[in-house]
């Protein structure tokens, strides 16, 4: 009985200790060193700089739930991300005047970014960023690339994502429905 009683103990207290783990590890997922932006913060200002050379303000979107995408064309992980975006984020939301979504391409010219967009059907904006400065407003100098930054109508980070893990992709899809439906 006594035996039982030890197994059953040490197996509660490894439930626990795994569990702890697990929270702890998502938590740091959300505030994942590589970032320089944790949640609640307010989000970077920078020059959106559109492919046909138009410029506006990152600020000039505050009002609205905006989504920044970190990409770039020899990245495999954001090339597998980037259809779900297209389908599941952009085209449901793209006629929402609340939503905004922006594509931040680092370190590459407007010639690779329009065969970019060719080579993964996107449609949404991808923007330029030819020396990583607006990368490097988010994420440390030498970070992956593939992250996501979602940003609430007050202009403060609600979300972020790194890599594409589909649990954590419809939780960013489920975070952005919330923040448009308040």
């Amino acid at each position: 009985m006594r035996k039982k009683y030890l197994i059953a103990i040490t197996i509660l207290i490894s439930f626990i200790s795994i569990n702890l783990n697990y929270n702890m590890f998502a938590d740091n997922k959300q505030n994942d060193p590589q970032h320089k932006v944790k949640i609640g913060d307010f989000a970077p200002n920078f020059t959106i700089k559109y492919l046909d050379g138009k410029e506006e303000k990152l600020s000039d979107y505050r009002g609205k739930v905006i989504m920044l995408q970190f990409t770039a064309s020899w990245c495999p992980v954001c090339i597998k991300e980037m259809p779900f975006i297209e389908s599941e984020i952009y085209n449901i939301h793209k006629n929402d005047s609340n939503f905004a979504i922006f594509g931040i391409d680092l370190k590459e010219d407007s010639e690779q970014i329009k065969k970019f967009k060719e080579k993964t059907g996107v449609s949404y904006p991808i923007l330029l960023d030819p020396e990583g400065e607006i990368f490097n407003l988010y994420a440390e100098e030498g970070a992956g690339v593939t992250r996501n930054i979602i940003i609430d109508k007050d202009g403060k980070v609600a979300f972020l994502t790194r890599l594409f893990d589909k649990v954590e992709f419809n939780n960013m899809k489920q975070k952005i429905n919330e923040l448009l439906a308040d």
